[in-house]
């Protein structure tokens, strides 16, 4: 997999209601060939509330060919039959994740700036793990950061995937793909503006770096 060239991982607006359909369909037709998964976060809202909101954004995602990936809940994951998890460091483990998901399920890890972290998730069976946030974000606040060379050390090293996350723009993804990152996760980016010109501009750029 290291030698694909680096993809977008979108991860959604914490408001994913009113026309947001419209726009991750337009995002995902902008971005074929180079969005490859889609991650549904929302907050504060129960299970029945999200699943209603996150299926029409499943359906967009399977008729595209990108896997739809749950923040955070095995259970809304299981609930939905969605691709994958993407498990923070309190959400539960890889082992329960993959228990409850199935040998199919794409199960990710955030692991922050944390090499120790990155390897015990690849041990345990992570399909993918996270680092970040590698520049300041305006969609979560973080408490740690991470430099490239830690990407450069896990593209060498390990065949896992990684996926660079945190304040991620056209303008400065460029050394995050030099240095090896498989997918960079983006969400402000992308979702602040306009979501076609977004996803173009990130295109031309990793195709520059």
């Amino acid at each position: 997999m290291n030698d694909v060239p680096t993809q977008l991982y979108l991860i959604s607006p914490l408001d994913v209601s009113g026309d947001f359909p419209q726009r991750l369909e337009r995002a995902l037709e902008a971005g074929k060939g180079i969005v490859t998964a889609f991650q549904f976060r929302v907050k504060g809202l129960d299970q029945h509330e999200a699943a209603a909101l996150a299926e029409p954004l499943q359906e967009i995602c399977a008729a595209h060919e990108v896997a739809f990936i749950v923040n955070d809940s095995i259970a809304l994951a299981k609930r939905l039959k969605a691709d994958g998890v993407h498990l923070g460091q309190g959400d539960g483990d890889v082992g329960e994740a993959r228990e409850e998901l199935g040998r199919d399920a794409q199960i990710g890890v955030t692991c922050h700036a944390s090499r120790h972290l990155a390897i015990e998730a690849g041990e345990a069976g992570a399909d993918y793990v996270a680092f970040g946030a590698f520049f300041p974000s305006e969609t979560k606040e973080t408490e740690h950061r991470a430099e490239t060379d830690l990407l450069e050390w896990w593209h060498e090293m390990v065949e896992i995937p990684s996926v660079a996350i945190g304040g991620i723009t056209p303008a400065n993804c460029g050394p995050l793909v030099k240095a090896g990152a498989d997918f960079l996760a983006v969400s402000g980016a992308v979702w602040s503006g306009d979501e076609v010109a977004a996803v173009k501009s990130f295109a031309e750029q990793i195709a520059k770096a």
